[in-house]
């Protein structure tokens, strides 16, 4: 049985998170470590997607993170997020990353990603659905409409994938001797 939940509007979900980059969050080479960013990015796709759906949430998945310019510690990273799409019980939330230095007033474009957050019933952990999205300007339905486009190109990825595995068979190893690697298997030995 679907449940009419309504619709909200994209600005009625969106959620800013700022933090400054501190020296515990340094990694070996000297920059902001990725782990520390991605967790950031999380927890903003976690406050955007609660706050659209009103229930709690949790992070299905995330399309690729590429990390496009390094954050410095001593810059404040700042993280924009918004409900792009919405299906059933899920949300596309979109996060832009930007880094600025207050010395130079630079501010960097960081990062993009696209998290997939599914509502769930607190006491059932069973997906439960969530408002539509209220598009109000043109960037709203673009933004919709490339997180379906999104949606549907993962599930063909998936299926693509799911073929391709299947398709692996006696020539394996003759596809590794084009590849950077050796196969060194170890034979099992009886006693």
């Amino acid at each position: 049985m679907k449940i009419n939940k309504g619709y909200r509007s994209v600005k009625s979900s969106q959620i800013v998170l700022k933090e400054l980059m501190i020296p515990s969050y340094e990694n070996f080479g000297g920059k902001v470590h990725g782990g520390i960013v991605l967790s950031l990015m999380d927890k903003v796709a976690y406050a955007c997607a609660a706050s659209h759906s009103k229930s709690y949430c949790v992070t299905a998945s995330v399309d690729k993170v590429d990390f496009l310019n390094p954050v410095e510690v001593g810059e404040i990273l700042t993280l924009y997020s918004s409900v792009n799409y919405t299906g059933r019980s899920s949300m596309e939330v979109g996060i832009r990353v930007v880094s600025e230095n207050f010395t130079t007033g630079s501010i960097r474009h960081t990062n993009t990603s696209y998290f997939t957050m599914v509502a769930l019933d607190r006491e059932t952990k069973i997906p439960e659905p969530v408002a539509g999205l209220l598009l109000e300007d043109s960037e709203d339905v673009r933004r919709f409409l490339e997180g379906r486009l999104r949606k549907r190109l993962r599930k063909l990825h998936d299926n693509d994938l799911d073929k391709a595995r299947k398709e692996i068979g006696d020539d394996a190893f003759d596809v590794l001797k084009k590849e950077n690697c050796k196969v060194f298997l170890k034979s099992s030995v009886s006693e």
